[in-house]
């Protein structure tokens, strides 16, 4: 008789101890979905769950305190970045002008009659000017960009045309620096949802790339892709490179990224990252690869 008395208390205290553990899981697994929504809310919430355990409600206490102090960490990485853009707008503004005046004046010691010396010296001089120019150029142009979170405004583009207008703008350089383009379009006409202006900028870029690293030729091409699910575009432009080994593909489209460090070619080595932010400002992609010795560039919209 006292046997069954205590098997059914003890049968009693495992269901009870069973219930808490199953109430506790619950809340733990509502404490988890919580901590998703905070995240995916930018840390504007805190954990609303309905607690019956002194532990968890201290676990849930502390972790509302820490996404507080995410929170707030988050405003002020916001703030600091924001006054660093506009403190490299500011900077690159502030030195167009005095810039500009630099050049004039060099421009005007052109005219004048110097010695050999001084010849030499004005060359150096404007030369490092138009470096220095390039660099600031950069700068302001990135400073816009980051800071401009305003949609852009994208159309219906043959990307056929655009392109074989941009490589006709762009003979005289590529002649200049002895380039064959090695072209492949589609006979049919293929359009993209684009934004010309940004396009432009983007290809410039690109143009830059492999007029300071190409040797002989370059290739682009155009590829229709159409599948089951979707219809997109794929540009191809890329140029054999003198080592490969030396491009880190992964960091390639890093602020500031250079595979020459030493190179002084008057760019503060944002080309590639610029052009990567409109390509996204479009949503579209951009993508860097190695093939044995070339590097190529895809972009798909």
């Amino acid at each position: 008789m006292i046997s069954n008395i205590i098997i059914i208390i003890l049968a009693l205290l495992v269901m009870v101890l069973l219930g808490w553990v199953i109430i506790i899981k619950r809340n733990v697994r509502e404490m988890t979905q919580e901590i998703q929504k905070t995240k995916d809310e930018g840390y504007n919430r805190q954990l609303r769950v309905t607690l019956l355990d002194s532990d968890v409600e201290a676990l849930a206490s502390e972790l509302n305190r820490n996404i507080e102090y995410q929170k707030s960490l988050k405003l002020e990485t916001e703030k600091s970045r924001r006054q660093l853009e506009q403190s490299i707008s500011d900077i690159a503004h502030d030195l167009r002008t005095p810039l500009t005046v630099v050049k004039g004046n060099l421009q005007m010691l052109e005219k004048e009659e110097l010695s050999p010396k001084g010849r030499e010296y004005l060359d150096i001089s404007r030369r490092k000017a138009e470096t220095l120019k390039g660099m600031v150029d950069e700068f302001f142009e990135l400073s816009v960009l980051e800071s401009d979170s305003r949609s852009v405004e994208l159309c219906k583009l043959d990307i056929i045309s655009f392109l074989s207008e941009f490589i006709l703008e762009n003979e005289t350089l590529i002649r200049n620096h002895e380039l064959t383009p090695e072209i492949t379009f589609p006979e049919k006409t293929v359009f993209v949802q684009a934004n010309k202006e940004l396009l432009s900028r983007i290809f410039s870029n690109l143009m830059g790339n492999i007029l300071k690293y190409a040797k002989d030729s370059f290739e682009l091409s155009v590829q229709d892709i159409n599948s089951s699910d979707q219809k997109s575009c794929r540009i191809r432009i890329g140029n054999k490179v003198e080592n490969p080994a030396a491009i880190d593909i992964d960091h390639i489209f890093d602020r500031t990224y250079r595979a020459d460090k030493a190179r002084s070619d008057g760019s503060a080595g944002l080309g590639l990252y610029i052009a990567k932010l409109l390509v996204e400002k479009q949503k579209g992609s951009i993508s860097a690869s190695l093939e044995e010795d070339k590097l190529y560039f895809d972009i798909v919209f």
